[in-house]
């Protein structure tokens, strides 16, 4: 069989630009070269997209490099073109592509809205999932609509909080209390999050999310185990083993995750089998009610009474060699280079069972 040309897709416009490029570099480096043919594609912080760029170029030169191409959307024959006229490697056409783009414009839905325009088979979520994934304020409606427990919270908006701070620290510490966490709404890998115990710290996490995000969404703490499950699948999707976050800091901030290698990940965790059950079943749960496709990692709180707090989803969790998605399915059975050639095969069977649909009477 001809191998399928697949297209690497990483960087983007948002604060985790440096993030999607360690997690393609991992992702280039485990896929079978024997079933597929990889094309590279990586997008600027400026938005500029260029061909043949490699992850490990971005990330030891910021430098631009490649040849800089843009889409032709035609949902016939969509392919890509040199902005200078060069003739590129099989006339820039390609059979998927494998979007590994965290946060604002790659994991919510605005470029799998350019891709389903454009008639392009892709992996992971579409529109939908992948919008109400990246937003934790409509995240947390859909799931208190399917009944998934979660800690108390409250949503306001950046220019609220300017035009009226004091009142809405007030109601902040009436409704919620210390301490809490405040967090950008459309942003993931934790950046822009704070712990705030007191009113000087409230006000300072307040001003820090809202550099990242019009709505703020601020939650209550919660004192439990931070466990976390990987969905993989479609419609019929299934949940790995759990396993457990140990933070070397006080929360899994973006350092713990990335930067900090005094984490933990405890693989699987040791829970009470009902437990385990539970939670499978209230992460496939809350990848269903988001209408997510693909992949999704689900995290929760498990107190010491062993009640379950839904925390979020997220749609394109990262694939970096410490990752929490790629082990717990390791530790499931499913060894990482599998686990990349599924996700492409359930992204064709999505466009497959996308294209059934009649689009006129």
């Amino acid at each position: 069989m001809t191998p399928k040309r697949i297209v690497i897709l990483f960087g983007g416009k948002s604060g985790e630009h440096e993030v999607s490029l360690n997690s393609a570099r991992s992702v280039l480096n485990a896929i079978d070269r024997s079933q597929y043919d990889i094309q590279t594609i990586g997008i600027s912080k400026e938005g500029q997209w260029f061909w043949g760029i490699h992850p490990v170029d971005w990330l030891n030169d910021s430098s631009r490099c490649g040849t800089q191409v843009t889409l032709v959307h035609d949902p016939s024959n969509p392919r890509f073109i040199a902005l200078d006229g060069t003739t590129l490697e099989n006339e820039g056409k390609f059979d998927l592509i494998f979007p590994v783009l965290h946060g604002p414009y790659g994991e919510d839905g605005t470029i799998q809205g350019l891709f389903e325009m454009a008639n392009i088979p892709y992996a992971g979520s579409g529109v939908l999932g992948s919008a109400l994934g990246m937003d934790k304020d409509r995240m947390k409606a859909v799931f208190t609509e399917a009944n998934l427990p979660q800690a108390a919270y409250i949503t306001l908006l950046r220019s609220e909080f300017r035009a009226d701070p004091e009142n809405i620290i007030k109601n902040i510490e009436i409704k919620i209390g210390y301490p809490c966490f405040v967090k950008p709404a459309n942003l993931g890998s934790s950046v822009g999050i704070s712990k705030a115990r007191n009113q000087a710290e409230l006000r300072a996490a307040l001003d820090f999310a809202a550099q990242y995000d019009r709505k703020i969404v601020v939650e209550e703490n919660i004192t439990g185990r931070e466990i976390e499950l990987s969905v993989l699948g479609n419609d019929s999707a299934a949940a790995s083993v759990p396993g457990e976050i140990l933070p070397s800091n006080e929360f899994y901030d973006y350092e713990a995750k990335y930067l900090d290698t005094g984490s933990r990940l405890v693989i699987p965790a040791v829970l009470d089998p009902k437990v385990v059950a539970q939670l499978q079943d209230m992460a496939v749960r809350a990848f269903h009610a988001v209408e997510a496709s693909g992949l999704s990692r689900v995290d929760f709180f498990v107190t010491s009474d062993n009640r379950i707090l839904i925390n979020e989803i997220n749609t394109m969790p990262g694939f970096t060699q410490i990752s929490m998605y790629p082990k717990l399915w390791d530790a499931s059975g499913i060894p990482y280079p599998e686990l990349i050639s599924r996700l492409i095969t359930l992204g064709f069977e999505r466009y497959q069972d996308c294209s059934a649909n009649k689009s006129s009477r």
